[in-house]
């Protein structure tokens, strides 16, 4: 094994927590600012990188922590080290409502391709990088733009979702799904978009211009309820100044409200 062994558990529903249990000298690698709680032997430090080659230099520090700022994420990472004696416990929490995913990297041949938020906390020794969508249609419309997060290892590693998680298992088959929804995706997995249809389904479906389509044998991981999707609903019913909603009292207020039912 190159990466450590970790034990865990998942504590919750709808606003997860997932404990990761260290032997003694065991260094679990998690996202800035994701720690819940810990035991007081638990140190840990900020780096640059997910210790998973500690033999290379600074400059290929740098490198890999400029990749990591290109998903929008901190260039540190830091590292949870048990410094004391027998088994002591780190949790950590994501930042929304959903769920936390655990992959045993061995079970699913070392490698997984990510939305690029989604990496949460993985033991010691995984690589956590960035992949590049080698498709130019995938990549202007495929709802995460041409990054994506990868993930390399035999251990365990932990990514978080929004809403409830669908796992699916295809086998030399195609999968359709919202752009939006698609969380992760194995080795083996093919991974475009297409138009969904008409002028007619374009506008007037809900269903935005394009969906992604997933090809090949692998497991596929479904979020149902994106992120960006939440955060656009509570945007359009939260107050602005003054605490009314922009057109609250407008007769295209009036209007969008009895249209919306309020």
């Amino acid at each position: 094994m190159k990466c450590h062994e970790v034990d865990y558990k998942i504590i919750g529903d709808d606003m997860q927590v997932v404990e990761v249990e260290l032997d003694p000298q065991e260094t679990v690698v998690a996202e800035a600012g994701a720690m819940n709680y810990l035991h007081p032997e638990i140190t840990f430090e900020a780096k640059m990188g997910d210790g998973s080659k500690p033999e290379t230099g600074f400059l290929d520090k740098m490198f890999s922590a400029g990749k990591r700022a290109l998903t929008g994420e901190s260039i540190f990472m830091t590292h949870f080290t048990n410094s004391g004696e027998g088994k002591k416990s780190v949790a950590f929490a994501s930042p929304y409502p959903g769920k936390i995913i655990p992959l045993d990297m061995s079970s699913i041949d070392n490698e997984i391709t990510c939305q690029k938020d989604a990496f949460l906390c993985a033991a010691l020794g995984t690589e956590v990088s960035i992949t590049f969508n080698k498709k130019l249609g995938a990549g202007f419309f495929g709802g995460e733009g041409f990054i994506l997060q990868k993930l390399r290892g035999d251990g365990m590693a932990f990514i978080h979702a929004c809403g409830t998680i669908v796992k699916k298992e295809l086998n030399n088959e195609t999968l359709i799904v919202d752009t939006g929804c698609l969380v992760a995706f194995t080795r083996g997995i093919d991974y475009d978009i297409k138009q969904t249809g008409g002028l007619k389904s374009m506008f007037f479906s809900g269903e935005g211009f394009f969906l992604a389509t997933l090809q090949g044998t692998g497991t596929v991981y479904l979020q149902s309820l994106p992120f960006s999707r939440l955060a656009n609903r509570i945007i359009a019913n939260a107050p602005n100044v003054g605490g009314r909603r922009k057109g609250e009292g407008s007769a295209l207020g009036i209007i969008g409200d009895m249209i919306d039912g309020r």
